[in-house]
């Protein structure tokens, strides 16, 4: 049963962040921002001029006490010891922001917006470095932990790129159709009902494992060797889009959650966690595991040798509304997921230990 924040909001929550000291930001329409305690009382409100949906929020690695919030094309950056006017001011996007992250330095900001671009701001000098692009709205952008100059982005066009700073163009890129098989779409390419736009990306804490959640159902895990990045898994749980993919600190537990209103627990510890292993060998290993295929009614049935049909959700949360952001914090002890939906409220589910 789902614990209740409210009276932080009066519009539809879009974002949410946690520090790692036990605060909550929550992003809301029309540029409400609002921080958190643990008991679910809001500590401090705000209302970014001129009214922009707040769309991403993120506390600073470094500095817990510093949090960055997009708001249209700006970025704002607070104070949450004393919640006012932002203490600085980032214009450098053309069109509205969807997702903001930081380095684990605090040194970059990335910015992805709805022309498809990746502003990089040196938090130094306070300018752009680097302009990334893709050739839709990007979605999501994500630094990696523990390499503070590579970050992965996914996107509308269906393309999952790995970048490094050093660099304008991207070091490895995959699109998601080339990735379909006629089993997972009897359509033709061109003709895709439910083509995989890239919604959401999470990175694991080891910095090598990264999941992408996508408009088909579906939660692809990939695995970053060097320069490149290979698909290491996939698997389907929600009915309609993933619009939330978290990976839990220090774990391979990924939470996602869906436009079917579903917010859902996985464990794929044993099929990337063995880092010892290279994908090309865990490959060969699930083969091996895959079933033989079977003979039914004088025809030969594939059976599915891929991953969905093994790897099911530890959890099922039945949220009820739309997803619009999922974080994990720690309250009294207990590991718990915060989700944002249409409401302006904040529903906080206990995770099992």
């Amino acid at each position: 049963m789902a614990v209740k924040w409210t009276g932080g909001h009066s519009s539809s929550v879009l974002c949410l962040n946690a520090s790692r000291e036990g605060l909550v930001a929550s992003g809301a329409e029309r540029g409400e921002l609002t921080l958190w305690g643990g008991e679910g009382v809001p500590a401090g409100q705000l209302r970014l001029p001129p009214a922009d949906d707040v769309t991403s929020v993120v506390f600073s690695p470094r500095c817990p006490s510093r949090l960055y919030a997009s708001h249209g094309e700006t970025i704002g950056v607070l104070d949450v010891r004393r919640l006012a006017e932002p203490v600085e001011r980032f214009s450098v996007n053309e069109e509205e922001i969807n997702c903001l992250s930081v380095n684990e330095t605090d040194g970059f900001l990335a910015a992805a917006d709805d022309s498809g671009a990746i502003k990089i701001v040196d938090l130094e000098s306070k300018k752009v470095s680097r302009s990334l692009r893709h050739s839709n709205i990007c979605s999501s952008v994500v630094f990696r932990p523990q390499r503070p100059q590579s970050l992965v982005s996914c996107g509308l066009d269906m393309q999952v790129m790995l970048w490094n700073l050093q660099k304008a163009r991207p070091l490895w890129t995959t699109n998601l159709q080339e990735c379909e098989t006629e089993e997972d779409n009897p359509q033709s390419a061109g003709q895709l009902f439910n083509p995989p736009l890239a919604h959401s990306l999470s990175v694991a804490s080891c910095g090598n494992i990264f999941g992408c959640g996508a408009q088909d159902g579906k939660v692809r895990i990939f695995r970053v060797t060097g320069v490149k990045f290979e698909h290491e898994l996939e698997f389907k749980g929600h009915s309609l889009g993933v619009s939330q993919v978290l990976f839990m600190p220090e774990t391979y537990w990924l939470l996602t959650g869906g436009n079917d209103g579903k917010v859902l627990l996985w464990d794929v510890s044993g099929d990337v966690g063995k880092q010892q292993k290279s994908p090309a060998k865990s490959l060969q290993r699930r083969k091996a595991q895959a079933p033989a295929p079977t003979r039914k009614d004088g025809k030969l049935n594939k059976v599915a040798s891929n991953d969905r049909a093994r790897i099911l959700p530890k959890l099922t949360i039945e949220h009820g509304d739309k997803v619009n952001w999922i974080t994990c914090t720690e309250i009294k002890g207990s590991r718990r997921v915060l989700v944002a939906d249409q409401s302006s409220s904040i529903s906080v589910y206990p995770l099992p230990e």
